[in-house]
């Protein structure tokens, strides 16, 4: 079992860090304030974080081959262009907005946007996962298909594709369980679900570890998730076991991603909503941007293809 430690980078005080993104061409990182409702842009060589604001909540962003990113607001999936700081609405949401919104999400090698749903109200699962295609909004899963493929959850993160395009992963993390689909990259189509990890709940264990949340994939085919309320980054195997954990100084990480000149630096993005003023108090680095070297590489963010 390998162990390291992050160190922050960025005391950034986001409400709800998440979805970090590093960008090759511009060698910066791009991340999101969800509750904040802003765009941030993370230069590791100046130490500047660019900011802009957005009218609603940003769930998850991906950059664009055509230049900008593409991101998924609350309300609908945008292109937004940051030189000019403009959004323009691609389509509108395909759910009630007064109780569910986007959330986590990410580009498949393909150049499909996915963005996966969070019915807030937690109490049932019925947030789906939704596929920007060439500017056309569908269905990927969710409540809306067939009983035998319902695949809903509370709250869709940890969203990653495999290399070899014949899986992806999903967590729900209010039901501590991370789920790895039967995927075909060609076609854009998911088949069966199975358990890939299933996370202690509070009271199930003698120490609480937290609950997934954002997670990515590394060269190695391992997936690297963040466990919200759990102060550390879970690293599994391909075959669903812990190998590997990355202490972070707070805890409520939500998110990583791989990033550098070498991919080989883990930024971890983390949060304050949610936190009581004690903790606030022990931990006032809570929001801030953390960063890590492990000794194995991430892979390249593909790009959304219109």
């Amino acid at each position: 079992m390998r162990e390291w430690q992050a160190e922050l980078v960025l005391d950034a005080r986001a409400q709800l860090g998440e979805c970090p993104l590093w960008s090759a061409a511009e060698q910066c990182l791009y991340w999101i304030d969800i509750a904040g409702r802003r765009v941030h842009r993370y230069d590791p060589a100046t130490n500047l974080d660019r900011v802009w604001w957005v009218p609603c909540e940003p769930g998850c962003i991906a950059l664009a081959e055509k230049g900008g990113l593409v991101a998924a607001l609350r309300d609908g999936f945008y292109r937004f262009y940051p030189q000019e700081g403009l959004l323009d609405k691609l389509a509108d949401a395909p759910y009630d907005s007064g109780d569910m919104r986007f959330n986590d999400g990410r580009c498949d090698s393909a150049g499909r946007f996915w963005a996966g749903a969070m019915y807030e109200p937690r109490t049932a699962e019925l947030a789906a996962m939704f596929c920007l295609e060439r500017g056309a909004t569908r269905l990927g899963w969710g409540p809306q298909q067939s009983p035998e493929q319902h695949f809903g959850v509370k709250v869709s993160n940890g969203l990653a594709f495999a290399e070899d395009g014949k899986s992806l992963f999903q967590s729900d993390t209010p039901n501590h369980v991370i789920y790895r689909f039967e995927f075909d990259a060609a076609s854009g189509q998911v088949g069966e679900r199975q358990v890939f990890a299933r996370l202690p709940a509070k009271g199930e264990a003698d120490v609480y570890g937290g609950r997934p949340d954002g997670a990515a994939i590394d060269a190695e085919g391992c997936y690297w998730s963040a466990q919200y309320e759990g102060g550390r980054v879970l690293r599994f195997s391909p075959q669903g076991e812990i190998i590997g954990i990355v202490r972070v100084p707070v805890t409520r990480p939500t998110m990583v991603a791989f990033g550098g000149a070498d991919l080989r630096t883990l930024y971890i993005t983390s949060a304050r909503e949610g936190a009581g003023d004690d903790e606030l108090a022990r931990q006032p680095q809570a929001g801030g941007l953390f960063a890590v070297r492990p000794d194995v590489a991430g892979r390249a963010e593909p790009l959304y293809r219109d």
